[in-house]
């Protein structure tokens, strides 16, 4: 078994006149949070579409645990093992907290549609067997009391947090969040990062992009900073911190 879970390189994306992405690689060992950061337009957000099927990039390889992998449709993208959340929160709000979770588990179902025409004993069998683990991850994450309300009757962090389940809830090898902290408060946030902590101690892998610097710094193993769609700096938090580039484009100008 790899130890890299995600091994990306030389990837480009061209919207019209604009050079999005610029030639950027990363590699994520497993058990790894590794956070990617940098100012407003620098490319974080299309790396992570294009590293999960939203975008097709112009060039550039993947390899995930190892083996090619070709992020061509979001929904492929979650059968080879990459779960992601969405910086504008994405759940399907007149639906439960369970039923929310019990869709990303439908990812790794085999009865199919016959199956569930025929309520087959196999097919109630896999659906007793989603509900459970549904409910464990809810419990997992700390919202559990809530898995009978509507998505959309949640707080705005525990909302976050569902969708976190919903990603777990597909075994992924990588879980990518994109501004899980967005909107949060101080609470909120500590919060996440004890559940970013415990994902990681369970030794799952984890990419981040996060306008938090404070953040990203306390709780990653390793960090990319792009600028203008370019690696600007990729290194520990404490090399990356100190790297004068980074302090110029990026940390030192107060904010994101």
């Amino acid at each position: 078994m790899t130890d890299t879970i995600l091994k990306v390189a030389n990837v480009s994306k061209r919207f019209g006149g604009l050079q999005a992405l610029s030639d950027v690689g990363i590699e994520i060992k497993r058990g790894q949070v590794y956070g990617l950061i940098g100012p407003n337009g620098a490319g974080k957000t299309t790396f992570f579409n294009v590293l999960t099927g939203l975008y097709t990039p112009d060039s550039g390889s993947f390899e995930l645990a190892g083996k090619p992998y070709t992020p061509t449709a979001v929904h492929e993208v979650a059968k080879a093992g990459i779960a992601r959340t969405f910086q504008n929160i994405r759940l399907f709000a007149e639906m439960t907290a369970l039923e929310n979770v019990m869709v990303g588990r439908h990812v790794r179902t085999h009865s199919g549609l016959i199956g569930a025409v025929l309520r087959t004993p196999g097919f109630k069998r896999e659906e007793a067997e989603i509900t459970e683990r549904a409910r464990e991850l809810l419990e997992y994450v700390g919202i559990a009391k809530f898995a009978d309300f509507k998505s959309r009757t949640l707080s705005y962090g525990d909302q976050r947090r569902l969708e976190i389940a919903r990603a777990l809830a597909t075994d992924p090898q990588l879980i990518a969040l994109d501004e899980p902290a967005a909107g949060m408060n101080a609470t909120e946030k500590v919060l996440l990062r004890e559940l970013i902590d415990r994902i990681r101690k369970d030794n799952r892998t984890i990419l981040l992009i996060e306008h938090d610097v404070k953040l990203v710094m306390g709780l990653c193993d390793r960090v990319t900073v792009l600028d203008y769609g370019k690696q600007l700096s990729s290194g520990t938090p404490a090399e990356v911190q100190s790297d004068p580039k980074v302090i110029e484009a990026y940390l030192g100008t107060g904010g994101a």
